[in-house]
Order: structure tokens, then sequence, then C-alpha cells
């Protein structure tokens, strides 16, 4: 049997071990024999720029991409344009929604179901497999992260272009099913690059593409720190929720085009499985589409490093919102390019289906070929499984709310690597007791699992994952406590604040104190954020050299800013209301400073990050700090040395 035969075979696999099964929907068999209706005609690129997308010595600016999108708005109803918040530079960030007329009518609607099902509170499965058959799968698709990566941004403008304008059959039918949220997301990043490629012909540019960020824009989707990625987490997490989010990057890995999912191993253990096997549906979905139009040259997992572990990335926090988060890296440059030949690229393996042949010229018009197959095999999967689509994202959310109401366990690799070790006779890194030890054996031997009673050492309710983490309002820096709730919120977190003092597990809390249980769709995320992280040894054969992982591993706010919280085990409520937004800092108290002509003055505990923000101020000002070399009492308290004092002047 050929590779060409195994594929659906394979797809077919994947496809049954979604979430939820559900067979492919039939075609149509009078779709293809009609004529499609026609669309009213839009502007082409040529006729907007003098040039296709993607030819050679050209890039168009983000001010060109406005003026298009604009006008393609007015030509066509399959697209509405909304601007979803203002960049670095102050300029209007875009999002067009591109979709069936008929769609557009209901977008409300469809809009409501979709976060619905993500975050699947109060639904059965009925009523949410009535809103999957209802609902429109939402699916994002973005450029231009990193702006010297030209092709992302270039190709999003022939896809837009392309969704309203094409009448063929399976157009349509995606513009009937999918609703695309299509995103630029680095506009500063777009012009700054395309305007210096235009005039200069080269990328030495010599300031960031992204004004505070650079590079590591794409870096802060955890935290939500810059413009951008907090006006993006704000539809990815909170008023859209996709089911699929589709991140462009650039560029390939030598001697091929494209990499393309799945991914290499490690994925992270907090994540819901169904995401995980999502992305390995779509994976599979592409390939064959790419070796349906002839194009090879398309490696995944091991073909290149990318993983699924870390949190901080566009497409990476998605895995932790149950998204399938599909990334590409694609070869292209607005100057003809080679094909290098590498010989281990030559030979064919579940790593790359289908080698390409050493190429002396590439074209960035071929590239925008390629990310068109990739777009539409994503839009084209989101139509065919759509109400299974849907519903695998409440089942992921249903089970994120089940498993943090329930004793739940979390097993982590270097704690699993000790227990084998313990069965094996070697012994394990740590100290104290062993899970083995403490079910009364030791050494059973290579097969392991000997001992029945080792699961259940395994799963003692001190092992436990937390039923949610409570941060206390009377703690040293509660404003850096409050920055990182933020945080959780700007990512679709549901956050508690106490409206009064209240005790759990015998530990008085007051109130004011932030309350984020566990049981909600975004579980991942949250545990994540709290809980220590194991990233497991990725170690190809005994004594053999490491492979290193993609990125940081630690993407881990609750242990990166310091502030105190606390683990409950046991289910816990208390008199708590939702927080619907971000939380406003609440502004401190400055004692009035006495006999200011005698030396009085102010001291600022070094405490609260805020405290530094403070003195800096100050020092702008030209007004004089100093620290107290020892304790001292004042004002009824007692300080400690190193508690910053600052003279009381007029100023």
């Amino acid at each position: 049997m050929t590779r060409r035969l195994l594929l659906p075979v394979l797809l077919a696999a994947f496809v049954g071990a979604t979430v939820v099964a559900q067979t492919q929907r039939p075609a149509n068999p009078t779709q293809t024999a009609q004529a499609p209706p026609a669309a009213q005609r839009v502007a082409t690129p040529v006729e907007e720029w003098g040039h296709n997308v993607g030819d050679d010595y050209f890039l168009a600016n983000y001010q060109q991409l406005m003026a298009y999108w604009r006008k393609l708005e007015k030509q066509s109803p399959r697209i509405k344009l909304e601007e979803i918040g203002k960049t670095s530079q102050n300029r209007p960030m875009l999002m067009a929604i591109v979709t069936s007329p008929a769609n557009h009518q209901r977008i409300a609607r469809y809009k409501d179901i979709s976060r619905r099902l993500a975050l699947a509170e109060g639904l059965t499965d009925d009523q949410a497999r009535a809103l999957a058959r209802e609902g429109k799968t939402v699916v994002w698709i973005d450029g231009g992260l990193h702006a010297n990566e030209t092709l992302g941004a270039q190709q999003l403008l022939e896809l837009v272009y392309q969704m309203t304008s094409r009448t063929d059959p399976e157009t349509m039918r995606i513009l009937d099913d999918v609703i695309m949220l299509a995103v630029l997301v680095n506009p500063d990043g777009m012009d700054l690059v395309s305007d210096w490629y235009m005039k200069h012909g080269n990328m030495n540019i010599p300031v960031l593409y992204n004004h505070y960020a650079g590079h590591d824009d794409n870096r802060d989707f955890y935290m939500a720190a810059t413009a951008e990625s907090t006006n993006i987490n704000r539809i990815m997490y909170r008023d859209w929720i996709p089911q699929i989010m589709y991140n462009h990057h650039q560029t390939g890995p030598q001697g091929t085009v494209m990499f393309a999912p799945p991914f290499r191993d490690p994925f992270n253990y907090n994540f819901h499985p169904g995401a995980v096997a999502g992305i390995d549906v779509v994976g599979a979905h592409m390939a064959m589409r790419f070796i349906a139009e002839g194009k090879p040259g398309v490696t995944q997992r091991r073909g290149a490093p990318y993983s699924t572990w870390f949190n901080g990335g566009i497409r990476t926090t998605a895995h932790f919102h149950n998204i399938i988060g599909i990334l590409t890296e694609t070869i292209g440059n607005p100057a003809p390019i080679s094909i290098p030949f590498i010989p281990s690229r030559q030979i064919g393996d579940s790593n790359l289906w289908w080698p390409i042949k050493p190429q002396a010229e590439w074209h960035m018009r071929q590239s925008v070929e390629y990310s068109m197959t990739a777009n539409r095999a994503i839009l084209d999967f989101a139509s065919r499984f759509r109400e299974t689509t849907l519903f695998n994202m409440y089942v992921m959310g249903r089970d994120g709310i089940k498993w943090g109401n329930e004793d739940h366990w979390t097993f982590t690799p270097h704690r699993m690597e000790r227990v084998q070790s313990e069965l094996e006779g070697r012994g394990g890194r740590g100290s104290g007791q062993s899970p083995v030890e403490a079910a009364g054996g030791r050494g059973a031997g290579r097969g392991g699992g000997a001992n029945p009673q080792l699961y259940a050492a395994m799963t003692a309710p001190a092992l436990r994952d937390p039923r949610g983490f409570i941060l206390p309002s009377n703690q040293d820096d509660f404003g850096t406590a409050t920055r990182f709730v933020n945080t959780l919120i700007k990512a679709g977190v549901t956050v508690q604040r106490a409206t009064a003092a209240f005790t759990v597990a015998g530990k008085p809390y007051p109130a004011g104190s932030y309350v984020v249980k566990t049981a909600q769709a975004f579980r991942p995320h949250v545990m994540d954020m709290f809980e220590p992280q194991d990233h497991p040894d990725d170690i190809p054969y005994p004594g053999g050299p490491p492979r290193p992982p993609y990125d940081v591993t630690g993407y881990n706010l609750g242990y990166s800013m310091g502030f105190k919280f606390d683990r409950v085990l046991d289910a816990f409520d208390g008199p708590f209301e939702k927080l619907p937004d971000v939380v406003s800092m609440t502004p401190g108290t400055v004692t009035e400073a006495s006999n200011v002509s005698s030396g009085g003055g102010y001291l600022l505990s070094h405490q609260p990050n805020d405290a530094f923000v403070a003195v800096n101020r100050l020092l702008k000002a030209g007004d004089e700090v100093y620290w107290l070399a020892e304790p001292a009492n004042a004002g009824g308290k007692a300080h400690p040395a190193g508690t910053m004092f600052v003279p009381a002047r007029p100023s």
C-alpha cells in the first residue's frame, strides 16, 4: 500500500479518536452540479497596488492593508471589520470577520454559542449538542507577529482577498459553516519592516519591530503586558474563544518548505488530552491536502524542535484554553531564495511524508500558495467537522469543571521516573520515603506495578490537585498579587474576590482576598500558572545527549512574581463575588510627615514592588532617597534595615 493510500486511513483513525466521533458530513450531490452563486466583484491586489501578493521585491505595509480591507468591506457582504484596540504606537488594530452574509446577520448569536460551549458553564451534554448543531466553527488565522517574518503578514492579505472573492463550492461551503477571524497581530512592525524594505531593499532594521517586546512579543501571551497581546487575549479567551487558531511563522527548516503539526513531544501534562488529539487530527488533514495538491516538502514532529510545552506564545497559550492551536514555519523572502540539498531531508519518514527536490530559485509567491493550502485545509476541516469541533470544545471545558470539583491527581515526569527507578531497584532522585516504599514494596522488577497498593499510595489525599488558590489581601505586596490576577482575567480565567472576612481549613482570610478555583473550563491555564512545572528529561537513550526544550519551560507567574498564595485541597466556599474585569489598583495611603523643619520625612517599605516605582519617580524629579542602614522605630512601628527614607521637602 502506498503512502497516498495510508493517509486517509490515518486521518479517519485520528478523527475516530477525538473526544466525540462524528462521520464526515456527506457531500451535497447537487452542490457541484449547480453553478455557484455570483459574488459581488472585489478589487484584486493587482488593481490595488499593481502587484500580486508575494511578487518579488514587494511588501505591502499595514496602511495599505487597512485601506484594502476597508475597500473590501464596502465591496463584499462577506467581510466586516472590527477595531479590537490600539497598538503600542496607537495604530488601530483591525480584525476582519469573514463569513457568509447570512451568518453576519446572526453573528452575535454565533459568538454567544462559541463562548457558551467553550466555558461549558450550566450546560448539559444535550444542550451542548444542540448548540453545536446550531453554531458555526470559529477559526482565528493571524500573521505578522514577528514582523521581519514577512510572509505571515502578506499571506493574510491574500487569504482575505480569496475568501471575499472566490465562488467555488468549497469556498461557499466554508463561508456557510465557518466564521474566520483574520488579524494582523503586529501592525506597528508591519509598517516598520515593509516601509524599510521598500526603501532600502533589506531587513537590516536598527530598531525593534515591536516597540517594547521586539521578537519576544511571542512570549507575552500568558502575561499580556503589551497592548497587542492584551487585545488578542480579549478576543481569544473572553469575547469569541475560537475552536481553532492558526499562527503563521517563518522560516521553515533547511531543505523543506514548511513545518506543520503534529508537534514533537513533550506536551504539557496540564492539557486536556482532546486539545493535543485535535492538533494531530488537523495536522493530518493539512498533510493530506499538501500531498493532494502536489506540494512536497512539509515536515512535522521531529522535523523541527517545536513542542507544545511552554505557555508564553500566542498558539501555546491557546493550548491551555482547549483551543486547537496550529503553528507553521514557512520559508520565503521578498527576494528569491533557494532550497538547499540536505541529504537527510531526501528520505521520507513520519517526520517528512514527501521530500522536496533542491531548488536554485524559490519565490515568495510559492510560499504564499503553500500558506493558502494550509489555511484552506484548516478551514475545510472546520467546515466538514463543524459539530464535532464545537462539541469537543465543550467537552474539554466540561471536564475541566468536573476535575476541579473532584479529587484529581496530576502525575509529573520526574515523580514517575523516580517510581520506575524504585520498581527496577535502581533508586531514584530526591529524599524521603518514596511512593514505592510507602506502598510497602521495592524492586518489583522491570515489569513494575507488581504491588497493587502502589497506585493507591500515589493517589493519597495529600497528593491531590488543589481545588483552588487563595491570595490573601493582607500580604506585603498585594499590588503584585493584583497584577497577577489581572493577567488571569485577561486570559479568560474566572477570579473571585472576598466581600467579607472568611475562614478556609481553619485559616482566616481578610476581605478583599482573591480566590481562583480550579473548577473552570480553563483549568489547564490555572494549574500551569500556580503549580510547579516539571519538564521531563528528553534523552533519546541512556547516556545520550538530552534534547533541549523548544523554549523556556517555566512560564509560571505564581512563582516568578513572588506573591503569596495558599493551595486548598478540599472544596471550599465563602462570601465571594466574580470579578467582571481587570482590577484597578487600590491607592496606597501616605501618613503626613511631621516636623518638616526638623528633619522629618517618609518611610517606604521595600516589600511592595510599587515602592520602587515611587522611588524612581522621586529620583527622576530630583528628590533625595535614602536606605535605612539599621532598624528604626517611627510612627509607632518598627522599620527594618533597608526601608527607604524620603526627606520631607516642600516639593
